[in-house]
């Protein structure tokens, strides 16, 4: 089985490489690796939900459009996400559903803060039938 991505270590910030069988996969896998480093999603239980809609020129642009614009969610509405549901994905539009938990009584669960998805060394390769992707995240 595949596992959906592994945090790497890298000098100054924290850095995963996401797996996928699909794009749509790498995406989900990305978003979960980012909040993974965010918060303990263990036996988490979802109580709302949020429409995702960003565009980007390519798909790496895109890829780091929908972590920040996840990000931004959870700093602005305090929400600690854990299901990404996309339901569409091309070469420059992603949309998405979204859910998570309100930070509230969870704040435990609170682990690292990151500011950023960044752009550097941001490729989203395919080897065999496998995508992957590393990102690195300004902490």
């Amino acid at each position: 089985m595949m596992k959906p991505f592994e945090i790497v270590d890298h000098t100054a910030d924290i850095s995963i490489i996401a797996y996928g069988k699909s794009p749509k996969e790498l995406f989900q896998n990305a978003a979960f690796g980012m909040f993974s480093i965010l918060a303990d999603l263990e036996g988490i239980k979802t109580s709302t939900e949020l429409e995702i809609s960003v565009e980007a020129p390519d798909r790496e642009e895109l890829l780091i459009e929908w972590l920040d614009e996840l990000l931004y969610n959870f700093y602005t509405k305090n929400i600690i996400f854990c299901e990404f549901g996309i339901r569409e994905l091309t070469e420059t539009n992603l949309t998405a559903r979204v859910k998570g938990r309100f930070i509230g009584e969870n704040k435990n669960r609170l682990k690292t803060e990151i500011k950023a998805a960044t752009r550097h060394d941001l490729h989203i390769t395919k080897n065999d039938d496998i995508y992957e992707v590393r990102i690195v995240f300004d902490v």
